[in-house]
């Protein structure tokens, strides 16, 4: 990357910069790999942060299906931790997760279980999970709460073999006029389900699956507690990725974690395990990268306070803005041979361009999530009506209240005194981008294109070619539409 008129005097965010286009041979946006440049060889640069409010089993499958990846949160012990990386290694790499129910469930039941994915329907089985019908919000309108949906359901359904390319999904949802198909086994029981656009989806994304072909999925471990036997547990369960961090990433007790887990995960491998590879985080400075990889981390997480449930900045006047932070902090990794993960202050695609265009092998995004369907929280609806899910910081109360509930009173009541971050927050669905995988097209799309404009293949070729320029708070406010909120 270089800059227009050389390298400003002082740090900057993502709304202080702009690309600008030079002469391409890019013919097509489909043209550009995605690839992330982080070593981990992701079909998408993107990873979902650890955060308990937004990252579970729901988003860890369907974005891994697109070829990103998730990060389950350290708040979760090792045995729920453990089954849910199970569950996502069972689950089908293209057919989407069902939400089912028995012909006897209650309407009502069913209902409130709909929200938790974002295909918007729920499958009736019988009692040998062979699928009889269908249930929608649109059934449940006008009845008793209580009547089963055996009384209200479709059975008028279209059934797919489990090995249907997606192409072939598609065209027989059209030929039929119906939006999501069933997948069976050999024996009739339900597999999985795929919309029409998902079988579209599923035709351009490419999942990210380790070498047994299944979902991949990190989980993080942390710094606190006995981190030893959490990451054995996350190495044993077949996590494929360990997250270490913490919102002070270069001190001491990182790098003895650090070093403690890479011994660890140095056993698991010559063991015969898959290499695993380690991140490490949060640092803002070149310092604090090169000691975290000499520790033993593999991608080194940058960011300190540019987070949306983030007030690090606000209380203690510590952080860096991210883009300067990302491009220093890449620099120092590439010149190691590693990688850094941008996690922060993404609030629109550009700004996963601008930081894959400072060198990030691939960006973490937050928040942004956590107004979906996938995200962890349960759907709520304000006195207007609209769908929302509530969102936290991880270093405020809300969390820490979690991380310490087997402390005692008085430990866990002075924890509460530092906490650094917004406990409650609602994040309203967007009526257009209500599900993850919506919002993972905005992202791409918005990227590729990015890509092409600098004339790049690849992501790699994106970092080298970018030509990035310093802008005023009005030149960023130039390229924003005037009627639509961004």
């Amino acid at each position: 990357m270089r800059f227009t008129t050389g390298k400003p005097d002082h740090d900057l965010t993502y709304d202080d910069v702009f690309m600008s286009p030079t002469r391409s041979a890019v013919r097509s946006r489909m043209e550009v790999d995605l690839t992330s440049a982080d070593g981990l060889g992701l079909p998408l640069p993107l990873v979902v942060a650890n955060m308990t409010a937004i990252s579970g089993r729901r988003m860890a499958e369907t974005v891994a299906r697109r070829g990103g990846l998730a990060v389950i949160p350290q708040d979760l012990s090792p045995a729920v931790a453990t089954k849910l990386i199970g569950k996502v290694k069972a689950a089908h790499p293209v057919f989407d997760t069902a939400i089912h129910v028995s012909k006897d469930t209650a309407i009502v039941e069913a209902l409130a279980l709909i929200p938790k994915r974002a295909h918007g329907v729920a499958v009736v089985l019988d009692d040998e999970r062979r699928p009889v019908g269908l249930v929608s919000p649109a059934d449940g309108e006008g009845v008793d709460r209580f009547v089963p949906v055996h009384e209200l359901m479709t059975t008028d359904l279209t059934l797919v073999g489990a090995d249907a390319a997606p192409v072939d999904v598609f065209e027989r949802l059209a030929e039929r006029r119906h939006r999501i198909a069933l997948a069976t086994n050999a024996e009739g029981r339900l597999v999985g389900v795929l919309t029409q656009k998902g079988a579209m989806r599923s035709a351009i994304y490419t999942p990210a699956t380790d070498a047994a072909g299944r979902l991949r999925i990190g989980a993080a471990v942390g710094i606190s507690g006995d981190v030893a036997e959490r990451a054995q547990a996350m190495l044993d369960a077949g996590a494929d990725v360990l997250v270490l961090d913490t919102a002070h990433g270069h001190q001491d007790r990182m790098l003895e974690a650090l070093r403690t887990v890479r011994t660890l995960r140095d056993a698991h491998e010559a063991a015969g395990g898959t290499h695993v590879p380690l991140v490490g985080g949060n640092v803002v400075t070149a310092e604090g990268t090169v000691d975290l990889i000499e520790a033993g981390a593999d991608v080194v997480k940058v960011g300190v306070g540019p987070g949306a449930m983030c007030t690090t900045r606000m209380q203690t006047g510590v952080g860096r803005p991210q883009f300067s932070a990302v491009l220093d902090c890449a620099a120092a990794a590439a010149d190691l041979n590693k990688a850094i993960w941008a996690d922060g202050g993404v609030r629109h695609p550009r700004d996963v361009a601008l930081a894959l265009a400072a060198g990030a092998g691939a960006v973490m995004i937050g928040s942004w999530f956590a107004g979906t369907h996938e995200s962890t929280g349960v759907m709520m609806a304000d006195a207007n009506g609209r769908a929302y899910k509530e969102s936290f910081g991880m270093a405020s109360a809300r969390a820490v209240r979690a991380r310490t509930k087997e402390q005692s009173f008085f430990e866990r009541a002075r924890a509460g005194l530092f906490e650094e971050g917004i406990s409650s927050s609602r994040m309203y669905l967007d009526p257009g981008r209500p599900g993850v995988e919506d919002l993972i097209d905005f992202i791409t799309s918005g990227v590729r294109s990015s890509c092409t404009y600098a004339g790049a293949r690849t992501l790699r070729d994106f970092h080298a070619r970018a030509n990035v320029g310093v802008q005023s708070r009005s030149g960023y406010e130039e390229g924003r539409p005037l009627h639509q909120s961004w």
